[in-house]
């Protein structure tokens, strides 16, 4: 398996990239800029399937590395997993994890709810490395915002659960919340 190549930038045709090495070219999915003629040193993920061999390049350990994490996930390929590394820095990636932020990572190309959902129960406590490179701030979530997460979790409509919600009594615990969230919404 390749794990690093270094060589000249001979081609871009944005997004793949063909790096001569010692004068063998190399096709690599790569994000970000690269200038034809110029020096680069890429950590490299070989993704073999049955009807190819894939390069994917990474400029940073750190987005290397995101991308491994990803290919963990239930569900995601390589070509998503590339797109998020593309669109997010692994820090905000993992704050996005460390905040349970749904919302966040929906936004994300080729993430949905529920990819979201399994990023976040999958890659919980996985992002030390990506962590190393940026420390992040983990915000304290109020009871409120904790039961929403839950009944999201459970299928209901930000809607649905922003009526129910509304109707709480003061000072109640998450599992208090969710208890009462789900009455009402169980009166429909």
């Amino acid at each position: 398996m390749i794990g690093y190549l270094s060589g000249t930038v001979k081609f871009n045709f944005g997004g793949e990239i063909i790096l001569d090495v010692q004068g063998v070219g190399y096709r690599i999915f790569a994000a970000g800029e690269f200038e034809t003629g110029a020096a680069a040193e890429l950590f490299i993920h070989t993704a073999v399937s049955e009807n190819a061999i894939n390069l994917y390049g990474f400029r940073e350990r750190a987005e290397f590395e995101l991308f491994e994490n990803l290919l963990t996930v239930t569900g995601l390929g390589t070509k998503t997993a590339a797109a998020i590394v593309a669109k997010i820095s692994p820090a905000e990636f993992a704050a996005a994890v460390a905040n349970q932020d749904l919302a966040a990572l929906t936004k994300l190309p080729g993430v949905g709810k529920k990819s979201a959902q399994r990023i976040l129960l999958e890659l919980q406590g996985k992002l030390s490395v990506a962590q190393e490179f940026a420390p992040v701030q983990i915000r304290k979530s109020n009871a409120l915002d904790e039961a929403a997460e839950a009944l999201s979790a459970l299928g209901y409509t930000d809607a649905e659960i922003s009526t129910a919600l509304k109707r709480a009594p003061k000072n109640l615990t998450t599992e208090q919340l969710i208890k009462f969230a789900l009455k009402e919404l169980n009166r429909f």
